[in-house]
């Protein structure tokens, strides 16, 4: 706990500072050596009882950036709702493999809000070794941190145990791969940008020209290797936590078979390939979504029992946030990167909103466009249709919540968004990772159905006479809890940061 709190958690853990400050912070570089001429927020963008400061000048060059923290706490409590209320509302979960529902924004949104802030805190850099030697560290803590919340230790709810067998942990997760992009979108900003004076379009182009080409190799990359790479037969071990499901007995070995090149499909993918080959199939996420297809669910698009010809590949594990797929993911990074440029070097609001408005526009374009050419929208695969479209809607919302909240001063119905984004780092630990709501149902009386969390959720479902409904206020009472939380540690001062 600190205060200012780091803003290179990124998204998820950049707690305070949406902009640069003048006070010490271990990744906003503020000693001498390394940043300088930064740019200063208010100290608080709203007052005790929420109303709004005095609007400064348009082109103040001190105005915080408060729309940065909405958009962290808002992208914060869409995780709560879709995994917390998903399983009653499957029409907000993840789409079992191609398509798009609401959960499929929320990882677009945490990179998104990450290339933001990528942009904003490395104005500066006077001392670029210091500064990448503070990125890899704090990416490698931002990594580790995603190891231990979701690489198998914690059980979760309902499960009053933890411990993880090495020999299957988790190596990928949000978190891992969030630190990957913020790796490589800082290291870009760090070493790419040419120091020169933007002063009109064609400065910014030759500015920044170099990280686009950049973004544009590792997609290229990744399209090579998606539609390149043959993927042979192979074959996977049925996991004890799915021999439920299985037909076979403890151990049994399952045959895939694929032997083709450029599929998309759940079985013979390039992304699957790679995770198997590098990770090894018991170091993956143990249940994918494509469990909840017509292939692999008589309940789909819920999870439920396999249909009597299900296919082979159904119990196979797979990880989204897989290797291979990472790195389209960072290229959202990269496009956040390019709107935080924007705040930069536009001091005029409304000429930041009509940047903003159409740089989004053409990236929800060419998603579109690309679906209809033959790149579906996936999500775990992340395709190229889907970082456009995902991207462009990112940069749409963000807009939107800039001119209610900067531009226009409408604090009042955001200022529980904003506290969660100013401390996004620890409600995505406790309330998204179910780290708190798991160890409360350590407590319980004489059985352990009868404790508070369950309980709570019980009643409310009781009273509203129905399980879906009570599931869905119990959740916005859980996101209430917790913007609740974060206020009072922002009251306190108190932001979490690594």
């Amino acid at each position: 706990m600190s205060s200012p709190p780091s803003s290179t958690v990124v998204v998820i853990t950049e707690e305070q500072t949406p902009l640069l400050h003048n006070s010490p912070s271990p990744l906003l570089y503020t000693d001498s050596a390394v940043v300088h001429d930064v740019i200063v927020p208010f100290s608080s963008s709203n007052g005790p009882d929420g109303s709004p400061p005095p609007p400064p000048p348009l082109t103040d060059p001190n105005q915080r950036l408060v729309s940065l923290d909405v958009f962290r706490g808002l992208t914060v409590a869409l995780m709560i709702l879709v995994d917390d209320a998903g399983g009653a509302f499957p029409s907000i979960n993840h789409s079992p493999w191609f398509g798009v529902t609401l959960a499929d924004f929320v990882m677009p949104f945490f990179l998104f809000g990450v290339g933001v802030s990528i942009g904003l805190v490395f104005k500066n850099v006077s001392s670029k070794p210091s500064a990448t030697k503070k990125v890899i560290l704090r990416t490698v803590k931002l990594f580790l941190l995603g190891v231990v919340l979701q690489g198998g230790y914690f059980h979760g709810r309902n499960q009053l145990t933890y411990g993880v067998d090495m020999s299957k942990i988790r190596w990928l997760g949000v978190l891992q791969r969030i630190s990957i992009g913020y790796l490589l979108a800082s290291i870009s900003e760090i070493w790419l940008v040419n120091n020169i004076v933007v002063d009109s379009a064609v400065a910014f182009v030759r500015k920044y020209y170099i990280q686009w080409i950049v973004a544009i190799l590792l997609c290229l990359f990744y399209m090579c290797l998606l539609y390149g790479l043959y993927v042979p037969n192979w074959e996977y071990e049925v996991s004890s936590m799915n021999l439920t499901l299985s037909m076979s007995g403890n151990g049994s070995v399952t045959q895939v078979h694929c032997g083709v090149r450029g599929s998309l499909e759940p079985a013979c993918n390039a992304v699957g390939l790679i995770d198997r080959f590098f990770l090894g199939e018991h170091h993956l996420y143990q249940h994918p979504v494509y469990r909840r297809t017509k292939e692999c669910s008589v309940n789909s698009p819920d999870y439920g029992p396999l249909p009597p010809d299900s296919p082979g590949w159904c119990l196979a594990p797979f990880d989204p946030e897989g290797i291979l797929s990472s790195l389209m993911a960072a290229i959202t990074c990269f496009v956040g990167l390019q709107f935080g440029h924007i705040v930069v070097h536009l001091k005029d609001q409304m000429q930041r909103v009509f940047v903003w408005s159409i740089s989004s526009i053409p990236l929800l374009i060419s998603g579109y466009i690309l679906e209809v050419l033959g790149i579906p929208l996936s999500k775990p695969l992340y395709t190229l249709s889907y970082m456009c479209i995902t991207a462009g809607a990112s940069g749409f919302i963000l807009t939107i919540i800039f001119y209610m909240v900067d531009v226009k001063h409408f604090r009042k119905l955001t200022v529980f968004l904003q506290w969660m984004g100013m401390n996004a780092l620890l409600v995505y630990a406790l309330a998204a990772c179910d780290i708190f709501p798991a160890a409360l149902q350590g407590f319980y009386w004489r059985s352990p159905e009868n404790n508070l969390v369950d309980g709570t959720e019980l009643l409310l479902q009781a009273t509203l006479h129905s399980k879906k409904w009570g599931t869905l206020m119990f959740v916005m009472l859980e996101i209430l809890f917790w913007g609740l939380v974060a206020g009072f540690l922002h009251m306190r001062g108190m932001y979490f940061k690594l």
